[in-house]
């Protein structure tokens, strides 16, 4: 008696829904890790999913029909340079132990070098050392890429100096700035357009004065690196 030959099944019409439901996942997952990594508006990140999923669905626009700006103008590189730069010379200050005369931090305008005095000068005197012109170099090498605004503080402590080069600790902060300045363009090739230098003298501490640890750290050369929105107005 012959068997009877085994019914072929019936056709399974929605195998397509485990594909598309895929598809499904790793757009969401796409979606998560690109919002995670960048800074995007909200209501124009919705309207770019919306957009992808029309398009590869077919129902729907498959153009985005809203106006303005595209998405990726909130990634801009300024931050990923300011990290570079900071990790440049967090580089070269580790190598040389130099993690007591020279600080790198952030602040609302921007990424501030801030350098020691012991660094950079004499005792009293403007003019750079040879272990400045050093650091200097570095320091330029480090800055060149950028276009940043850059500003050159000087600050002394208040002690007072009184002499025929430097009548008050104005002049003499205003001097050290003005040297780091002129070096860096001089030997760094940084534009001048984009520099400029002030001597606070000892109005801007950041430390007691009534201490000699105090004092050292407020004599001290700060470059900032400008934000881009602080190139014209700076904060007070």
């Amino acid at each position: 008696m012959k068997r009877k030959e085994k019914a072929e099944g019936r056709p399974n019409h929605e195998r397509w829904l485990i594909t598309y439901a895929d598809l499904i996942t790793l757009l969401l997952i796409f979606f998560v890790v690109m919002y995670s990594i960048s800074m995007v508006d909200a209501k124009k990140f919705e309207q770019v999913a919306a957009s992808l999923m029309s398009a590869l669905t077919g129902r729907g626009p498959e153009i985005l029909d809203y106006p303005g700006p595209s998405i990726i103008e909130g990634m801009s590189g300024e931050q990923l340079q300011m990290e570079t730069i900071r990790q440049q010379l967090q580089e070269y200050i580790d190598q040389n132990n130099l993690g007591s005369n020279i600080q790198l931090y952030q602040q609302e305008r921007g990424l501030v070098i801030s350098l020691s005095d012991t660094v950079l000068f004499e005792s009293g005197r403007a003019e750079l050392t040879p272990q400045a012109q050093d650091i200097m170099r570095k320091v330029g090498v480090s800055l060149a890429p950028i276009n940043n605004y850059i500003r050159i503080e000087g600050h002394t402590d208040n002690l007072p100096i009184n002499n025929a080069q430097f009548p008050s600790n104005w002049e003499l902060s205003a001097m050290r700035a003005t040297n780091v300045l002129r070096f860096l363009v001089r030997e760094a090739g940084l534009n001048p357009a984009r520099l400029s230098e002030s001597g606070y003298g000892e109005y801007r501490p950041i430390a007691d004065n009534n201490s000699e640890a105090g004092r050292a750290l407020n004599r001290r050369v700060d470059i900032v690196i400008m934000k881009s929105e602080h190139a014209v107005v700076e904060p007070h």
